[in-house]
């Protein structure tokens, strides 16, 4: 049995799709990381690790990067008239629109509900738990994703 899992863990990590969405996934989390550390000048381990991970919204956006690389290596490997490929490209608009339009105005509108809170509070003594602001995505970083997961798909399928 440990040397079936095994045997498929390695099919697993040598499988072109597989690669190209996880290098692309990982690279903007580390990229994203790198540019919050130069913002911020110092993260605390933990935080590094948070943000490495975990972290939603900046630059670039890592859902971006791994729908695009998921749709550009299946394309690669399965051929563009597949039906997995028609799958994973619909997949991926939808979750670009998301990251650029829904999550972002869900944000914007946490933050306004933020400061409403903040000035009732202030004003009147109501004490309201705070929204939790989920960041979207700009044009920019949604753009820089998308690149960064095509270019790096490109590369790993076609070596």
């Amino acid at each position: 049995m440990p040397g079936k899992l095994l045997h498929a863990f390695s099919r697993l990590i040598e499988n072109p799709v597989f690669l190209s969405t996880f290098s692309a996934w990982f690279s903007a989390q580390f990229i994203k990381t790198i540019v919050e550390l130069y913002r911020t000048r110092g993260l605390s381990g933990r935080e590094i690790l948070a943000n490495l991970f975990w972290k939603t919204g900046g630059m670039p956006s890592s859902h971006s990067s791994l729908v695009t690389a998921l749709t550009t290596s299946v394309g690669i490997v399965e051929g563009l008239d597949s039906v997995l490929f028609v799958v994973v490209l619909f997949y991926g608009i939808l979750t670009v629109r998301d990251a650029l339009g829904v999550r972002r105005s869900a944000g914007v509108q946490a933050q306004l509900l933020n400061q409403l809170r903040t000035e009732l509070f202030q004003r009147y003594g109501v004490s309201l738990k705070p929204v939790k602001e989920v960041h979207g995505h700009t044009p920019a970083e949604v753009s820089v994703g998308v690149l960064l997961g095509f270019f790096i798909a490109l590369g790993i399928c076609n070596l």
